[in-house]
């Protein structure tokens, strides 16, 4: 379906998704994209999970000299 008859028929179009048909849309015979019913996710991934598994060093907040004098052009 060409973009042009879809505006005309965009709410039927989103019917026919709804009901879990795709539609693809064209685009100078082209097709340029598909409209297909809405899934929401059914879980939410959990936060967290590296616990144990990534070490930060003792030194971590300390400064480097030399990155310091790279930043102030010195």
């Amino acid at each position: 379906m060409n973009v042009q008859e879809a505006k005309t028929h965009l709410s039927r179009l989103i019917d026919q998704a709804a009901k879990g048909q795709e539609v693809i849309l064209g685009k100078h015979g082209k097709p340029m994209a598909k409209i297909t019913a809405y899934a929401p996710r059914k879980e939410q991934r959990p936060l967290g999970g590296y616990e144990g598994c990534i070490r930060v060093g003792e030194d971590f907040d300390e400064e480097d000299p030399q990155i310091n004098r790279i930043f102030s052009g010195a």
